[in-house]
């Protein structure tokens, strides 16, 4: 197996050697016929961690298993389906709410949601969505960084747009 192999879960190490054939095989000498002495949860439960021995060389080895999750995906307006990126979110947040009384830990959690939203949608989410839920939470915690918001994210081209956007921002 290769360094990075050994490393990697067992799903993973199909990609890294050729054919799976469902075994785990020894490192020193090829054969399958490995046994597990100890498992332990790891990583906050998102992996375990195998302790494996050989019978016919002897040798000791450990694997990690994880689990394999598919990217969040969002829809944009033209149809084409991109990785929904957290840290390019909270960056649109973070210019919204430079210099307003909004903390970073608010921040996170605005993203934190957002991306529990993207995840639990199951199918990929509109961008429009994830634009609307950011605008929605920036409502509830300061209407000017809304406002400053908005003004990117609707593209706004004049002091109509504003206006309106002031009118609906002043709405429950």
């Amino acid at each position: 197996m290769s360094p990075v192999g050994r490393h990697l879960s067992d799903h993973h190490c199909a990609h890294l050697n050729g054919a799976y054939d469902g075994y785990v095989r020894c490192r020193q000498c090829g054969t399958t016929d490995t046994r597990v002495i100890d498992s332990r949860v790891i990583e906050d439960g998102d992996s375990i961690r195998r302790r494996r021995s050989c019978p016919q060389c002897s040798a000791r080895f450990t694997t990690f298993e994880r689990i394999e999750t598919a990217p969040l995906m969002v829809l944009k307006r033209n149809g084409d389906r991109v990785p929904f990126i957290a840290a390019k979110v909270a960056h649109g947040i973070e210019l919204a709410v430079k210099g307003r009384p909004v903390s970073a830990a608010e921040v996170v959690a605005i993203v934190a949601g957002i991306e529990d939203a993207v995840r639990s949608n199951g199918a990929p989410m509109p961008t429009q969505s994830v634009g609307e839920r950011v605008l929605d939470a920036l409502k509830e915690r300061d209407p000017v960084a809304a406002m400053r918001f908005a003004s990117v994210y609707k593209h706004f081209e004049d002091l109509a747009d504003f206006e309106r956007a002031a009118t609906e921002l002043a709405e429950p």
